[in-house]
């Protein structure tokens, strides 16, 4: 079987591993669909499974290659809905082109915007993902949202690790409220690295507010693509005195290598990105128990009492 009696799981080609995880948390199998490319590029898709008059979820992260996976995604789900399909979900867990939410020059777009429309346009009717960079991205859809956190499942295995004399600490004033949440749930303070970001590639860090000297820091963010950003909060927190430095990321993107050469002791991540070699340092954890829950969760009510 590969539905229940109330809904059907498919997966495009950007994390099949969490695909077929999902897919076993909740019992059932994944849809058999096809998914191509022609030689000039353009992705053909086929859905393999009689869809019509079924709810459908369809899982793709937006990470790595967001213009191919996030093109995909669209195509499958205009597939569906063209196959007669009742109600199409978007699993997302890493909602790519999160960061531009805002605009912070002149004549630059809201890309995070851009997407939320294109995905409501091609039928998608309401959407599960998780640790959106900014929650404010929430208000950029008109259908339901369901916006995951991390954070309980990172801070059960972080009860596990080796810390000593520890304090939470923010690599930049923004991530502040979720240093904060950490350090509560962990039983323990936090301090912030006043961060200024230059471009897309560089970031300056200039102070920190707070005591790390002779503790274990756990340095927290809900993405690292370069690793910049945390290397930055390392370096400062090393000449505060700092004695160990760990790290706990929901989705690591590890662009260029991002931590070939490191002094973090160990770092704590999520599967919402799919990973080949992770390295020594790197450990992660799964997510889809969580979707799963709320996959059973948002199915359980209907549309009309989800919507706003």
């Amino acid at each position: 079987m590969s539905s229940n009696d109330s809904y059907m799981l498919f997966a495009g080609s950007s994390h099949p591993e969490l695909g077929k995880q999902l897919a076993q948390c909740l019992g059932i199998t994944l849809g058999k669909i096809s998914i191509e490319t022609f030689p000039d590029g353009e992705i053909g898709v086929q859905i393999l499974e009689n869809v019509h008059g079924r709810d459908v979820f369809v899982l793709q992260t937006i990470a790595r290659h967001p213009n191919l996976y996030l093109m995909e995604l669209l195509i499958i789900v205009d597939a569906l809905k063209r196959a007669g399909a009742h109600l199409i979900s978007a699993v997302i867990p890493y909602f790519g082109y999160g960061r531009q939410d805002r605009k912070g020059a002149a004549s630059v777009p809201i890309t995070a915007k851009l997407v939320a429309d294109l995905l409501q346009k091609a039928g998608v009717a309401r959407l599960l993902t998780m640790d959106l960079h900014s929650e404010q991205i929430q208000g950029f859809f008109d259908i339901p949202v369901e916006n995951l956190f991390a954070r309980p499942l990172l801070v059960e295995r972080l009860k596990e690790w080796p810390l000593e004399n520890s304090v939470v600490v923010s690599p930049d004033i923004g991530r502040i409220k979720l240093a904060r949440a950490f350090a509560e749930e962990l039983g323990t303070k936090y301090a912030v690295v006043d961060k200024r970001r230059v471009d897309a590639k560089q970031v300056e860090s200039d102070a920190l507010i707070g005591d790390v000297e002779n503790k274990d820091v756990l340095l927290v963010d809900d993405i690292c693509s370069t690793g910049e950003t945390l290397r930055k909060a390392l370096r400062i927190c090393k000449e505060a005195g700092a004695k160990r430095i760990f790290a706990v990321v929901t989705h690591g993107l590890f662009v260029q290598e991002a931590f070939k050469e490191s002094a973090i002791e160990k770092m704590l991540i999520t599967n919402t990105v799919g990973y080949s070699h992770l390295g020594d340092i790197v450990e992660a954890v799964s997510v889809a128990p969580l979707f799963a829950q709320a996959l059973r969760e948002t199915n359980k009510a209907p549309l009309s009492l989800l919507c706003y």
